[in-house]
C-alpha cells in the first residue's frame, strides 16, 4: 500500500463548509428520523478527506446535501464560499463532481456520450468539441479509444468505474466527490483505481471528498479522516489521530484484524526492488 498522499496547504477559505447541520426525515407512523444533528465539518481545498461510519450515520446523505439533491433540515452547506442553495444547478455542474457508487451511467448510451454529456448540456461548446474533450477525459482515466463506442453493459465493472470518473471530471470540476469508490472491485483492480485516483489528485489539484468502507481505500487515498457516529462527526484528523481517539466505534472499526492489518500495511515501509 503507498504513502497518505501529504496534505496540501489549506486556503483560508475552505472547500467545503458544512455548519449547524440538521437533516430529517418524516416517519410513516408520525414523528421524525434524525440523520445529523448539529453536525459541523469543513474539507481544506486539496485534501482527500474521507468520511466513515455505520451503516445509517448519513454519510452519502451529506454528499448529496453538497451536490444539492438533498437540502438539509437546518444549517447550511457552502462550496468555495457559496451557499449550495443559492447556486444555480448548471453552475454546481461546473464545480463539483461525482463518482457514485455503481457508476450511474446512462445504459443507452455509448461510453463517450456518457462521458460528453455534461459537456453537452453545460459546456457551451459543438458536439464535436465535446466528444474530442470526452476522448480525452477517457484515455486519462485509463480507458482505450476502442472502448468509447461500447455500451455500459459490454464493459468490466472496473472500466465502468473508470468511464463514471471520467465523465465526473468532464467539466474540470475542482471539486471530486466518491461514494465507495472501490465497491465491488477485486483486490487488484481495487489497488490500480487507488492508484488512479492518487495520480489525479496530484496532477488536477483536486478537493476529494470520499465515502469508503474499504480501509485499504481510506488509508491508501485519505489525508484526512471524519468519523460520523452519534449523529455528528466525533473525530476528524490523520487517520493516527483518528485511531488515538477514543470512541467505542472508532475502536471497533480500526480494532478489528483487518483493520490493525491495513494500519500496519500503512506503516511498514515500503519494498526495495531487487
Amino acid at each position: 500500500m503507498s504513502a497518505t498522499p501529504a496534505l496540501a496547504q489549506p486556503s483560508a477559505l475552505p472547500a467545503v463548509d458544512i455548519r449547524g447541520v440538521w437533516t430529517t426525515f418524516p416517519l410513516a407512523q408520525g414523528g421524525e428520523q434524525v440523520v445529523h444533528q448539529d453536525l459541523d465539518l469543513a474539507v481544506q481545498t486539496g485534501e482527500v478527506l474521507s468520511l466513515v461510519g455505520g451503516s445509517g450515520t448519513g454519510k452519502t446523505t451529506l454528499l448529496r446535501h453538497i451536490l444539492g439533491l438533498d437540502t438539509p433540515s437546518r444549517g447550511s452547506v457552502h462550496i468555495m464560499g457559496r451557499a449550495v442553495a443559492d447556486q444555480d444547478p448548471r453552475t454546481s455542474a461546473t464545480r463539483v463532481g461525482m463518482l457514485f457508487q455503481h457508476g450511474a451511467l446512462f445504459s443507452a448510451f455509448s461510453v463517450l456520450d456518457n462521458i460528453a454529456f455534461g459537456l453537452n448540456e453545460w459546456g457551451h461548446m459543438p458536439r464535436a468539441l465535446a466528444r474530442d474533450m470526452a476522448m480525452v477525459k477517457l484515455q486519462m482515466v485509463g480507458l482505450e479509444a476502442k472502448h468509447a463506442d461500447k455500451r455500459p453493459s459490454d464493459l468490466s465493472g472496473g472500466m465502468v468505474k473508470r468511464a463514471a470518473l471520467a465523465r465526473a471530471l468532464a467539466l474540470d470540476p475542482p471539486l471530486l466527490l466518491l461514494d465507495e469508490p472501490t465497491a465491488g472491485l477485486d483486490p487488484q483492480g481495487a489497488d490500480e483505481f487507488c492508484e488512479l485516483l492518487r495520480a489525479l489528485h496530484r496532477e488536477l489539484g483536486l478537493t476529494v471528498m470520499m465515502v469508503t468502507h474499504d480501509l485499504d481505500t481510506l488509508l491508501a487515498l485519505s489525508t484526512r479522516i471524519a468519523v460520523l457516529a452519534e449523529r455528528r462527526v466525533v473525530a476528524v484528523g490523520t487517520a493516527a489521530e483518528v485511531v488515538a481517539t477514543r470512541h467505542p466505534f472508532i475502536q471497533a472499526y480500526f480494532g478489528g484484524g483487518r483493520g490493525q492489518r491495513a494500519l500496519l500495511a500503512l506503516e511498514r515501509p515500503p519494498t526495495q526492488a531487487p
